[in-house]
């Protein structure tokens, strides 16, 4: 076997072309885009509730979220050659305020249209450590390989994001909640645990029309819409609403705004205010400088800020300009 230290060799001596180049989307998934549907469960009419921050949380919360890392490392002709990393961490606070690290998981792989790679340089991938992804798609055309790519990898993320929140989940002590950044509906475990709430930053999906959608994303500040039941792309079934953390006025018309879904059970429609006033709660202090922080809860932008002080350096987007040096 090629020792791991060579590979890179043998790569070049097959025919592949070292690249280096970070896409800028690497750092997250893509936004869904569609139009769903939505049934309401609390009124007859999607109607708009005021919440308190200072309503009483549980004593115990923990926090899950993940992050994809992906550069492009060669090309076999036209063909990328992919290096991922995809992980995810649970960290939790109790009585002492801060968060502490209580389950993390990581994986790291090459990903590659395998059938379209000559047999040298699929050799040296497969003598490098890393475990070896095919990506399922006609390699012909650069962009749709690296779109094909980019949905490998963010499908990695999302099992093992769930894989993660399962396992956490089922550990939960009577008086402690897990708060997902994304959706519950991906996971039967997650939609039906009483104690589970996801919180989804992207709005592709929309779920109401005419006056209702007016008023579901014109929301106030620390207000909520009523609890109602999405449908469309939901795998599991959960009660959904829309909480808006800052007021959007002056700024954009999704500024601030997020969904959340929890359990299909009556108890959450009964809770809905008290919980909505505890999750504006942690809105601060501000996530910033991260550029979502309207919408990014702290103890969310905590966890990714741990992942990414341990994810690989050599997967950072470049800093500095990408035109050649020259010298002078």
């Amino acid at each position: 076997m090629t020792p791991p230290a060579r590979w890179k060799d043998v790569m070049v001596a097959a025919g592949a072309v070292p690249a280096s180049h970070v896409p800028e989307e690497s750092l997250g998934r893509a936004d869904l885009t569609e139009v769903a549907g939505a049934e309401l469960v609390e009124d007859a009419e999607l109607g708009v509730y005021g919440v308190d921050p200072a309503s009483p949380g549980p004593p115990v919360v923990s926090f899950l979220d993940g992050i994809q890392r992906w550069s492009v490392t060669f090309y076999d002709g036209v063909v990328p050659i992919v290096r991922a990393y995809v992980a995810g961490a649970v960290r939790r606070r109790s009585a002492g305020r801060r968060l502490g690290t209580v389950g993390e998981s990581t994986r790291e792989f090459h990903a590659a249209s395998l059938r379209a790679l000559r047999p040298g340089v699929r050799a040296a991938l497969e003598a490098s450590g890393l475990e070896l992804v095919d990506v399922p798609e006609e390699a012909a055309q650069p962009g749709r390989a690296l779109e094909a790519a980019r949905r490998t990898i963010e499908n990695a993320r999302v099992a093992l994001e769930k894989d993660l929140g399962e396992r956490h989940a089922r550990s939960l002590a009577p008086e402690e909640w897990l708060v997902v950044d994304g959706l519950l509906s991906e996971s039967a475990v997650l939609a039906d645990h009483p104690h589970t709430l996801g919180v989804i930053k992207s709005h592709g999906a929309q779920y109401f029309e005419g006056e209702a959608l007016t008023r579901a994303l014109t929301l106030p500040s620390l207000h909520r819409s009523s609890v109602f039941r999405p449908r469309g792309r939901a795998r599991h079934e959960v009660y959904s609403w829309y909480l808006r953390l800052w007021p959007w006025e002056g700024n954009d018309l999704l500024f601030g705004l997020v969904r959340i879904e929890a359990r299909a059970h009556d108890a959450t429609v009964a809770a809905a205010s008290a919980t909505s006033g505890w999750l504006a709660r942690e809105r601060a202090p501000i996530s910033t400088p991260d550029r979502r922080w309207d919408r990014l809860l702290y103890p969310i932008h905590d966890v990714e800020t741990y992942l990414k002080a341990r994810a690989p350096r050599d997967l950072l987007p470049a800093s500095a300009s990408r035109l050649p040096r020259t010298g002078t």
